[in-house]
């Protein structure tokens, strides 16, 4: 993990602190392990193994918070909260086009490599299609004459496995 600055350390542990203060009650409440639908017993150690990934998760972005707050342009925004505001819903505003734009090129780029592929792989798809096919009936027809000797083969040499009980 990285250095925290003396200048802005205090407000970084009293955040810090916060965070910390909102989870106590999650590790000190028993009724936290009890009333859970299923009744494991890594259950209680699965919730503070989230809790610990969630709290390096919150740490690492609290993190590049006070490095952002100790810059010049962080200590502007920290003066100017609607400035920093409109900042904050510019960034939002414009991650999701962005967003919605890569997810329809990958979309794009996967459509475009299944239709290739098929393509490609299409007049070999015809001629194997019908050998599959041409397989699976001979198996049926193998498998129901093995079926259809072996029960005559028990009927006539066992009969009493064979005989059909009527009540």
């Amino acid at each position: 993990m990285q250095q925290v600055s003396q200048k802005s350390g205090p407000d970084f542990q009293r955040l810090w602190g916060r965070w910390a203060g909102l989870f106590k009650p999650i590790y000190g409440d028993s009724r936290v392990t009890r009333n859970f639908i299923c009744q494991s017993e890594n259950l209680p150690l699965l919730c503070v193994r989230v809790c610990v990934f969630l709290s390096i998760i919150v740490w690492e972005s609290l993190l590049q918070v006070e490095q952002l707050m100790d810059t010049r342009a962080g200590q502007y925004l920290s003066s100017h909260p609607f400035l920093a505001l409109n900042v904050l819903l510019f960034g939002a505003a414009a991650a999701l086009p962005v967003g919605l734009f890569l997810s329809f090129a990958l979309v794009t780029l996967v459509m475009s490599a299944v239709v290739f592929l098929l393509f490609a792989g299409g007049l070999t798809l015809l001629s194997v299609l019908p050998g599959i096919a041409l397989f699976s009936v001979s198996a049926s027809v193998i498998f129901n004459a093995l079926y259809v000797t072996t029960y005559n083969i028990f009927s006539r040499y066992f009969p009493h496995l064979t005989k059909v009980i009527i009540m």
